[in-house]
């Protein structure tokens, strides 16, 4: 008998570790200018592009943190849905893939029937009441919607 993970609702908001991996990319850029213009014969070159580097390197930041999902992740026990103040009715099935798992803090990339992806962090600190739960959920084998249409 295959007994699948309970039902859970996990939410998600912006990952304060995703802003930590931008400012870090940031402030690598930084340095990276400040030691090629002190090192530069022709600074003012290496100012210009290295200042460039640097508002891109910024304004990626932003934008992927402003752009991060926020929502709910839901498994019914035997699908994944998404939920989220654009896509508030979570009827489209998602596969989800564990890209990273560092036990507090997981990658999860999520994929529908349509192609469409979402990479999503979540943590334990958002809902640690749950967090378990969503682990077991994440890593239990459940069957597919291609197996769950050939059942009906």
């Amino acid at each position: 008998m295959n007994h699948n993970a309970p039902p859970v609702t996990y939410p998600l908001r912006r990952s304060p570790v995703q802003a930590l991996i931008y400012g870090v990319v940031w402030f690598a850029v930084l340095v990276v200018l400040v030691r090629w213009v002190w090192l530069s014969p022709n600074s003012n070159m290496a100012l210009l592009l290295g200042i460039g580097a640097l508002a891109a390197s910024g304004l990626a930041g932003i934008f992927g943190m402003k752009s991060s999902p926020i929502g709910q992740l839901v498994w019914d026990g035997q699908c994944w849905h998404w939920e989220s103040l654009a896509y508030q009715v979570g009827t489209a099935e998602y596969e989800v893939f564990v890209a990273a798992d560092f036990q507090h803090i997981v990658l999860l990339h999520i994929k529908n029937h349509a192609n469409a992806k979402l990479w999503l962090w979540v943590e334990r600190g958002t809902f640690p009441e749950r967090w378990m739960d969503l682990r077991r959920a994440i890593y239990s084998p459940h069957r597919t919607t291609a197996d769950l249409t050939a059942s009906a």
